[in-house]
C-alpha cells in the first residue's frame, strides 16, 4: 500500500513539523509529507522543510483582500498537494467553513491543552493561573468548530510548584512531539473510527490502551 500523502501547515518554528519530519525518516509515520504551507513567509519552519526536500509554499492572508481570497488561496495550495491528511501544525490562523468542508475526516490540528480546557490562546498562561495540577495537549479532528473537534489523543503533564509559563510550555512541547507523529501514523494505518463526536483507534491493546496517572503520584 503507498504511502500516505501529508500536507502540513505552520505559521512559525516548525517544532512538530520537525518531529514529523524525524518520524518520518525513521520510517515510523506511515506517511511522506509532501507539502508545508506557511501563513508567513519568515517562518523557520520553511527552512527546515527545505532541508528535507519537502516542497514548500506560502499563503500570508495579509497578501489578500478578503478573508474569503485567502481561504480560497489555501485550499488551492493545499489541493495541490493531492493530500490524503492536512495537518496543521502550530498554524495561526482560523480556517474558513469551506477549507474545512473540503477536507473534513482528513484535517488534524495539535492544540497545546487538554480539550475541552482552555480552547483559544495563551492555553499555559490560563492553566497556570486555574491552579489546575494536569495539563497537556491535544490532536483531533478539525471542525468548523474551533477546537471542539473529535479527540484523537491526548498527552498529559504534571504542573509543579515552581512552573512559570515557559516551563510548562517546554513540557507540553515535548509530549506533542511524541503525540502528533503517532495520530498521524494512526490515520495513515487506518486506525482511527469516528463515532459521533468520539474517535476510537483500533487495534491499541494493553497499557497503550489503558492506563491511570495520579497527579502529584502516590
Amino acid at each position: 500500500m503507498a504511502d500516505k500523502r501529508i500536507s502540513v501547515l505552520i505559521s512559525g518554528r516548525g517544532s512538530n513539523l520537525g518531529a514529523l519530519l524525524e518520524a518520518q525518516s525513521a520510517t515510523a509515520l506511515g506517511g511522506r509529507i509532501v507539502g508545508v504551507v506557511s501563513s508567513r513567509g519568515d517562518a523557520p519552519g520553511l527552512a527546515l522543510a527545505r532541508t528535507h526536500g519537502v516542497k514548500t509554499a506560502i499563503v500570508d492572508p495579509r497578501a489578500h483582500a478578503t478573508r474569503d481570497a485567502f481561504d480560497a488561496m489555501l485550499a488551492d495550495t493545499v489541493r495541490a498537494c493531492q493530500p490524503d491528511l492536512v495537518v496543521l501544525a502550530g498554524f495561526m490562523r482560523v480556517l474558513g467553513a469551506a477549507f474545512v468542508r473540503e477536507f473534513e475526516g482528513r484535517l488534524i490540528n495539535i492544540h497545546p491543552s487538554l480539550l475541552p480546557l482552555y480552547p483559544g490562546l495563551h492555553t499555559h498562561r490560563r492553566a497556570l493561573a486555574d491552579g489546575v495540577r494536569v495539563h497537556g495537549c491535544t490532536v483531533h479532528f478539525v471542525t468548523q468548530d474551533v477546537d471542539v473537534g473529535p479527540i484523537i489523543a491526548q498527552g498529559a503533564v504534571a504542573v509543579r510548584d515552581d512552573d512559570d509559563e515557559g516551563s510548562l510550555a517546554a513540557r507540553v512541547l515535548d509530549v506533542e512531539h511524541v503525540l502528533l507523529p503517532a495520530a498521524v501514523r494512526w490515520f495513515c494505518a487506518g486506525q482511527l473510527v469516528i463515532a459521533g463526536n468520539r474517535v476510537r483507534v483500533s487495534g491499541l491493546s494493553g497499557p497503550a490502551r489503558e492506563a491511570t496517572m495520579l497527579v502529584p503520584p502516590e
